[in-house]
């Protein structure tokens, strides 16, 4: 390529460019319209960008040394304009001669009466009637600071580019039918659109094609994984639906279900009847009652001779959901056993052989679960709870536990459907919308340090009354031992301010338990306050706790405030939470502080907080699977997504391995995406 020094090569690979293509994907960040030249008397000189074409009339350097600049006064038929240039006023000046037909391009400002450009792009003339060259679109391309250091310049780039396009052709892979029907450009021409634009219009098609083309791929590559590693084959049937489920729903249940309790239910007894493997994702807001619906599931595989597995992320949510479901089955002669990696091995050996007898009729435990050493007697049904911790792998590794067994997925996360369409493809999706009847919703207010005696005075007339407070830090930079220190120094200042109350103290660095013994106290009612880290956000359930107070509100999600306000509301009792944010709130921080305030629906919360983050600090995990974008915006390309979702399935359903001549472009290209997309997902 031309220019290009050992020095320039070095910058670009070190700014992620080793090869042609790489060159190509390096898309402009903005266009420079110049397709209009300016005749210098209609400059109104208010900032606006133009160019303009006359004759050099005179060259001056003034001042000296550093101080010295090169003023240039151009020339045409309508007036004149000063060009100025601080820097390099030595080169410049040798490029000019007086008489010469140039042309300026930049922004115009207006200096007592006289027009000026500073540091104008400048193009030298045959003649003043020479423009042909000059009216384009000028592609303005990314910089880094390799890049900078080089001498690597816009221009410069456009040409490696345009020299890149000429000697080598991009092939084409997406079969035909599909660019028609979306009226995409073809691979060749979206570059040289995106590259080369004739008008500011080109762009975004070329660019729409290169979007849809990153979303097919990823689609397809999450059917093909669904198809190879997921896809559900003849599961166990369930035909008997009365003994103990019966009796759960019409005798021991002290509740009415909710519309969404009994339409979630009602799908997951349709998957269970079909003689298919079922492969289910029951998404709920906080307190929804999806645990209800788990039940559900977990009694028909019971009642149908078979063994449920409840798989949750943490220790302490683990422990949380086998007292829930030792509550609520005791009157059901259930044979529920907790199974985690911090067990003795006397007793891990003693339920490990209770789960190979088939004595064992639910277990519940970590990811524990899912290891070697865990033989299920017959496994009918597996419950994976907070779905977006687990990876695609966990899900596969737990589904080779038994013939076969139905999946049901929970999260307690509500993820909006653009995320959803992405991250749960090979998933059907329930929802169950609504609170039980008798939830009182939370009442949220925003205060600021000034009303801490009001709060404190607050929260002392609450604990009187028989209420118990949550007082919740933020994880600082991600470090537990800032996240502690803040944590602390507001656990000593509380029991100082209430001497007369039980303050507790619950951290991420405590031993599990530690956290248990704490978590049982406060549940029992033996704390009136406890102070807290986020280790609270899940797995919890204090139905006395009415109050949470939310320290440097700011600095959490929305999705993370949303999460902890779900931790309370749960009893017969007002709950009230409190946001505190600290003195300096950007203006996002304020929006969400606002949005918590405007409303308790967790989906719309989601969709706020998405908007506001982006998909990948959204998720906070890359194990998600969900891949990093370089052009497609699942939030504002939902239409393209969904398209393109819709695509991908059909082409792997009609052709798995790609066999058809009209796919062999389209296979060269797949095959080693989806390597990859395996191996990322621990499945290569």
């Amino acid at each position: 390529m031309p220019n290009l020094s050992k020095k320039r090569a070095e910058a670009l690979h070190k700014s992620g460019i080793h090869s042609p293509d790489d060159l190509f994907m390096l898309f402009p960040i903005r266009y420079i319209d110049k397709t209009q030249i300016r005749s210098i008397a209609s400059l109104s000189g208010s900032g606006e960008t133009a160019t303009v074409v006359g004759r050099v009339q005179s060259i001056h350097e003034i001042g000296y040394g550093r101080k010295k600049r090169l003023e240039v006064i151009l020339e045409d038929d309508s007036g004149t304009l000063k060009g100025v240039w601080f820097r390099g006023a030595s080169y410049f000046k040798k490029l000019f001669k007086e008489k010469m037909p140039v042309s300026f391009f930049g922004t115009v400002k207006l200096y007592g009466h006289a027009l000026s450009m500073a540091h104008p792009e400048v193009e030298t003339l045959e003649t003043t009637g020479e423009t042909r060259n000059l009216q384009r679109i000028v592609s303005v391309y990314p910089g880094s600071k390799h890049m900078s250091k080089a001498f690597i310049t816009h221009n410069l780039i456009h040409s490696w580019v345009n020299h890149t396009l000429e000697k080598k052709q991009s092939t084409e892979f997406i079969p035909p039918d599909l660019l028609n029907k979306y009226q995409l450009p073809e691979r060749n021409s979206a570059f040289r659109m995106i590259h080369n634009p004739e008008n500011l219009s080109e762009p975004p098609k070329a660019m729409k094609r290169f979007k849809y083309e990153e979303l097919l791929l990823f689609e397809m590559s999450m059917a093909r994984i669904k198809q190879v590693y997921l896809d559900p084959k003849p599961g166990p049937r369930f035909e008997i639906s009365g003994g103990k489920t019966s009796r759960f729903f019409n005798e021991l249940l002290p509740f009415e279900l909710t519309n969404g309790q009994k339409s979630a239910l009602s799908e997951i007894k349709q998957d269970l009847r079909s003689g298919n493997q079922m492969h289910r994702l029951v998404q709920g807001d906080v307190g929804s009652g999806k645990t209800i619906v788990a039940i559900g599931a977990i009694l028909l595989a019971l009642d149908n001779g078979y063994q449920a597995v409840f798989m949750a992320p943490t220790e302490i949510l683990a422990e949380q959901h086998y007292h829930t479901l030792s509550n609520f089955l005791k009157n059901l002669n259930v044979n529920i056993r907790l199974l985690t990696g911090r067990q003795k091995s006397r007793l891990r050996t003693d339920i490990l052989t209770s789960i190979e007898a088939g004595h064992c009729d639910i277990i519940v435990g970590t990811h524990a679960v899912i290891q070697e050493k865990v033989r299920f007697h017959k496994l009918g049904l597996a419950v994976v709870d907070e779905q977006h911790r687990f990876g695609v792998k966990q899900r596969a590794d737990i589904l080779a536990k038994g013939e076969a067994p139905h999946l049901l997925v929970m999260s307690a996360t509500p993820i909006p459907r653009s995320l959803a369409m992405s991250l749960y493809s090979d998933l059907d999706i329930s929802v169950v919308k609504g609170l039980p009847a008798g939830r009182i919703p939370v009442k949220t207010a925003i205060r600021t340090e000034r009303k801490r005696k009001e709060i404190y005075r607050f929260v002392e007339k609450n604990i009187r009354e028989g209420g118990q407070v949550y007082v919740v830090f933020p994880l600082v930079d991600e470090s537990e031992a800032m996240d502690l220190k803040d944590a602390t120094m507001g656990y000593e200042k509380l029991k100082k301010h209430f001497p007369d109350a039980a303050v507790g103290l619950l951290h991420g660095q405590m031993k599990s338990d530690e956290k248990e013994t704490i978590m049982n106290r406060f549940h029992l009612g033996e704390i009136d306050i406890l102070v807290s880290t986020t280790v609270i956000e899940v797995g919890v359930d204090v139905p006395n706790a009415n109050v949470m107070i939310i320290e440097h509100a700011e600095r959490f999600g929305l999705s993370q405030l949303h999460q902890l306000r779900g931790r309370i509301g749960r009893g017969n009792r007002q709950s009230y939470c409190i946001l505190l944010p600290g003195e300096r709130i950007t203006e996002t921080g304020r929006i969400r502080l606002n949005k918590m305030v405007e409303t308790d629906d967790g989906f719309e919360i989601a969709e706020a907080d998405l908007k506001l983050r982006g998909p990948g600090d959204f998720l906070g995990t890359k194990q998600s699977g969900l891949p990093d974008f370089r052009y497609a915006d699942i939030v504002e390309d939902q239409d393209i997504l969904r398209n393109a979702k819709r695509d991908a399935w059909h082409l792997i359903q009609s052709d798995p391995e790609l066999q058809l001549e009209k796919h062999e472009n389209l296979k060269r290209v797949f095959q080693p995406y989806f390597k990859e997309r395996s191996e990322y997902f621990g499945l290569g």
